[in-house]
Parts: structure tokens; sequence; C-alpha cells
């Protein structure tokens, strides 16, 4: 089935992509192993996305951008990518049901928050457990919040929560006198949260369980050096930032990627694979945000630089 374009994964960056496309009467197929919406179809409200004075539902706001694709006749496709291929001038995508084909490919699979490994973490993810303090730290304002993780970004999304939180108490796997203890290399960041009077530490503990029914009401913590698990009734609100994985396994030996599997391009979005770009959280640089706004930004780059290479076929060095 030939396209002028395929789109792998249909969060913020590719329905943008996609809305762009379609405008731009390409022949479009956007293709998605699941619901359309990314990681925003677990978010309860957005407050931080242009143009919604009124906070939106991250399901509501995903499904206005994809009737808006499908209004510029975006073909949609619910089936897994299992394989990208080059061959000449054509992209080859087989997929769990099908093969396709197009000329140009955007990439824009995403990136997955590591889960907690907590008791009834999944069930009140976006009930009072997020993955991301800049997207929903604000609707925490004079809350008593627990943070899980201790890297660099663990103690930057401590540090901005302190805008809003009452408290924050930072769980740490080991013992406040072992140097593994913290991760994070910013010596700076470090200080400022030690320092900072909202936040206290919880040394040489995990989360057991996520206590509630409906929302967030509290941890089970574990000491970790007697396995005796305690209870926090007065938490309202758990972060978590223990690392991302991007989703790009079924690319691997194919296109240039970090080494945490984030893809690289250049600032056009191109991969190294002429007529493959890459978007989103999936794409070095934009990934270090997650922000649905930057994801967005980076679909429209792709889309107009597709259009580009399909009129004139130049690709050209990375810049």
């Amino acid at each position: 089935m030939d396209y002028d374009l395929i789109i792998i994964g249909g969060g913020p960056a590719g329905l943008t992509a996609a809305i762009y496309a379609g405008r731009a009467k390409l022949k479009t197929l956007l293709l998605d192993k699941k619901t359309p919406g990314g990681q925003l179809n677990d978010t309860t409200e957005v407050e931080n996305f242009p143009g919604f004075p009124e906070p939106i539902l991250g399901p509501d706001l995903m499904n206005r951008m994809v009737q808006q694709a499908q209004r510029f006749d975006v073909e949609f496709k619910m089936e897994e990518v299992l394989d990208l291929t080059n061959a000449g001038s054509k992209r080859i995508i087989k997929t769990d049901e099908a093969q396709y084909q197009a000329p140009v490919v955007i990439i824009s699979t995403g990136a997955e928050p590591v889960k907690l490994p907590a008791k009834n973490a999944d069930k009140l993810l976006g009930y009072g457990l997020s993955y991301c303090a800049t997207c929903d730290g604000y609707f925490f304002r004079d809350k008593n919040l627990i943070l899980v993780g201790a890297g660099d970004a663990g103690f930057t999304e401590a540090l901005f929560l302190t805008r809003f939180a009452k408290e924050i108490r930072m769980v740490v796997r080991h013992a406040q006198d072992d140097p593994k203890a913290i991760r994070a290399k910013d010596q700076i960041l470090v200080d400022k949260v030690k320092t900072h009077p909202k936040v206290k530490f919880v040394w040489n503990a995990g989360v057991d369980e996520i206590l509630g029914d409906k929302k967030v009401e509290g941890v089970a913590l574990k000491d970790l050096s007697n396995q005796k698990i305690s209870e926090m009734r007065d938490v309202q609100g758990v972060f978590v930032s223990i690392g991302h994985r991007p989703n790009t396994e079924f690319l691997r030996g194919k296109l240039e990627m970090d080494e945490r599997g984030y893809i690289v391009t250049d600032m056009r979005t191109r991969t190294k694979m002429p007529g493959v770009f890459a978007v989103g959280d999936v794409r070095k640089f934009s990934g270090e945000y997650a922000q649905a706004v930057i994801a967005a930004g980076d679909g429209c780059i792709a889309a107009l630089e597709a259009e580009a290479f399909l009129e004139d076929g130049k690709w050209g060095d990375h810049e």
C-alpha cells in the first residue's frame, strides 16, 4: 500500500505532523499500536497547552487533534510497527498485520516513564500519582508530596515542586552515608534541594504501596534495612522520576541513537536515513523536556520538511 507519508505513533508530535501533512494534500497514514494520544491519554487535566484558557482533559485534547487530522483525510490504523527498512526511494514499514511503503516516514513513537513498582501505582496514575512535575505540579498547591528519584531529573522536579507544595519528602533507596545514594551529578542543584525548607529526605526506603481507592491518600514505605512497612497518611500526591525509556527497540541498528536509545537527528528533525524523521519524546533533545507543546513543534517541522523533501528529493548533510 503506497502513501506519500507514514507516521509511526499518534502522540502530540505525530498528530501535529498528520495535520500539517493532511493540509498539504499528502496521502498520509498514521500507525499506532493503541488509541492515538500517547502519554496525554493518561493525563487528567492539561493546563499548559496554548489556546486553552480552561483546563482540558488529556484524552479530550488528543481526540480533538485526531478529529482535526481526519478532517484533512489522514488515515488511521491501529497496528504495531515491527520493522522499518530502506529500499531505494521507498521506506518499507512492516506491522503486525500488513506492509506499507512511502518515500517519507516520521517516527513519533514517544518515550514511556519507568513505572514505579509499587502496589496500586497503575490504578492511581492521574489521580494523585504523576510522572511529570512540570505537567501536574500546579494541581498540588499546599499539599504534602512524596517524590521518588535521586537523579538529576528527580532533584530538578523536587525543586520545581517547591513552588507549589507544602512539603516534599524525597524517598531514596540508599542510606544517607552511602556515596551512591544520590545519583544526581549537578551538585549546585543537589545543594539547593537539600537546603530548601520544604524538602525532607527519607533514606534507605522504597515505596511499597500507594494508598487510596479513587485518589492518593498516603503511601506505605518499606525500610530496606529491615523490610518493615510503615504508612504515611499525610500524603496527597506522589511524583515519580526514575527515568524514561524511548520506544525505539524495533529500530535498533537501523538509526543512530544515543546510549539511552533516543534517536539522533539534526535541527530539522532529520535522521541519517534519507526520508526518515524523528520527532517528539523519542528524539534526543526533545525527549529531555517531554512536553506536548515541544512535541507538537517537532511534528510541524518534520511535516514541512517532509513536504520539501517530496518536492525536491534533497536530503543533504545534518545541520
